[in-house]
């Protein structure tokens, strides 16, 4: 088996979210409110849960579903573990926040979590994902450029939407189902937008990011590209935020089945109401 290229420092994530000055986090709160609608969706009873995200400490111990409380034990992410130290197959729910998007490995990561999961467990997984500081992106593409004539990886890859469900569909889960969130969020100025990502923990985790400071001269070159391409008519900035969430199930006897191909019993003339 091939080993998964190591796009994201784990050791450089984790000196990120040692910086913050406080545990302020208006994206893991948007989260958690569509997480507790989500859940409210379900009738089930989970006996056993746990819920996965940085500052594990600030994550609800007790989450809803239609039939009540569940009790859930909080595993913090990006503690220097590869992976939670935990017994396989007991798990009712598996909650992951905020966390994916900076996985090296996520198909075998995913596979690891369902072999924490009893049969006809359920994950929920919500990260970011997609279009996500695509304005940002562009506008230190545009500035590496005009400044040193070539790119530097300086916004992490985003996975998108479409190929999110493939993922839960390789590492086993049956009835996998994928969607995304989609906020947008405006700032004062492009350096406020960077200020906050550094609050939040989420400077550049790659790899291959740059090692160098930014200069003044491309910081004022993306500022620039930043604003004639994404700022609104009071002059303040947009940023896309998309979360995406991803819910499957641990394979079980009594899940819903799709039927073979050929045994359909009503043409689809007939359920059109079509006239021969």
């Amino acid at each position: 088996m091939t080993t998964p290229p190591r796009l994201f420092d784990d050791l450089q994530i984790i000196r990120n979210l040692r910086r913050r000055k406080n545990g302020e986090n208006f994206v893991r709160d948007l989260v958690l409110e569509d997480l507790a609608d989500r859940l409210s969706a379900y009738m089930r009873d989970f006996s056993r849960a746990i819920i996965i995200g940085p500052d594990a400490a600030t994550l609800p111990e007790t989450l809803f579903t239609a039939n009540g409380p569940v009790r859930a034990q909080r595993v913090d992410a990006f503690s220097g573990e590869d992976f939670p130290q935990l017994p396989e197959g007991q798990q009712d729910l598996i909650v992951t926040l905020l966390h994916l998007q900076a996985v090296n490995d996520v198909p075998g990561h995913l596979a690891r979590l369902r072999r924490l999961l009893a049969p006809d467990g359920l994950l929920m997984a919500a990260f970011v994902g997609g279009d996500s500081l695509s304005e940002l992106r562009e506008a230190f593409l545009t500035a590496d450029l005009q400044v040193s004539g070539g790119a530097s990886a300086r916004v992490a890859p985003m996975a998108q939407v479409r190929d999110a469900g493939a993922l839960l569909q390789r590492a086993g889960f049956a009835l996998p189902v994928a969607d995304v969130e989609t906020h947008r969020v405006r700032y004062a100025t492009p350096f406020a937008l960077m200020a906050e990502l550094k609050a939040l923990g989420a400077s550049n985790p790659l790899s291959d990011r740059p090692r160098r400071m930014a200069t003044r001269a491309l910081l004022a070159a993306a500022t620039q590209a930043y604003a004639e391409r994404d700022a609104d008519a009071d002059g303040r900035v947009r940023a896309t935020l998309e979360i995406i969430w991803l819910a499957g199930w641990v394979p079980h006897e009594s899940q819903q089945k799709p039927l073979k191909p050929g045994s359909a019993t009503v043409s689809m003339k007939d359920a059109l109401g079509g006239s021969s």
